[in-house]
């Protein structure tokens, strides 16, 4: 039997390979820069007018069990959220671009909650995952379900907006459990999908007080 750790080795080579095939273009921020993975960044949900709050934070999305957290945007429209790196699948260059492979981490050395789970992203692939399965915290670098892709979603006035996908489909929000925050989930149902933008950290010490609740 073949080894799965291999199988998905395989799998990320292949997802990322689309760098080849499609007309890839370096990620930029609000600031039009390309992204780097030397450096930290807010994901800025775009603003609408039924989704007019801050950044993203990792908090619970469940009452029981409390881990692992899952992924909130803020309701106060003045946090930025927590700050976020971008790590290569292939680990080849050092500049972020569209249709490649990434893993994505929150970077904070404020964590009181879950410790035991890492700070990756990831989809819940889970036999008990529901028909939109949530984003979770707990990823691990080179698994198929901690496997991002950054797409272009805007162009003219609204250049420098992204939307990510994965192999599950595109990353979009629903009303979650604390005070109908916008939660992160998968989904193929376009009108959920999130649209984002990127602003680089100047301080990496800068994020949003309150972590684990949307509030």
């Amino acid at each position: 039997m073949k080894n799965p750790s291999v199988i998905s080795f395989l799998i990320i080579l292949l997802f990322a390979a689309t760098i080849c095939t499609h007309g890839n273009e370096p990620v930029k921020d609000t600031a039009g820069n390309p992204l780097n993975t030397r450096e930290q960044y807010f994901i800025q949900p775009v603003k609408t007018e039924s989704k007019n709050g801050g950044g993203l934070v990792p908090a619970a999305i469940t009452v029981l069990p409390f881990c692992p957290l899952g992924i909130t945007q803020t309701l106060l429209p003045y946090q930025p959220g927590l700050p976020v790196s971008f790590v290569l699948a292939l680990g080849v260059g050092s500049t972020v671009m569209t249709s490649s492979a990434v893993n994505i981490e929150f970077k904070s050395n404020i964590w009181p909650f879950c410790k035991e789970f890492s700070k990756f992203w990831e989809v819940d692939d889970s036999s008990s995952a529901p028909k939109e399965p949530s984003i979770l915290i707990g990823g691990k670098m080179g698994d198929r379900n901690s496997s991002f892709k950054i797409e272009k979603a805007g162009e003219g006035a609204r250049a420098n907006v992204y939307k990510l996908t994965t192999f599950y489909g595109t990353v979009g929000a629903i009303p979650g459990v604390w005070l109908s925050a916008p939660q992160l989930i998968i989904t193929k149902d376009t009108a959920k999908t999130l649209l984002v933008k990127f602003k680089k950290v100047d301080d990496a010490t800068t994020a949003t007080s309150n972590l684990y609740f949307p509030g």
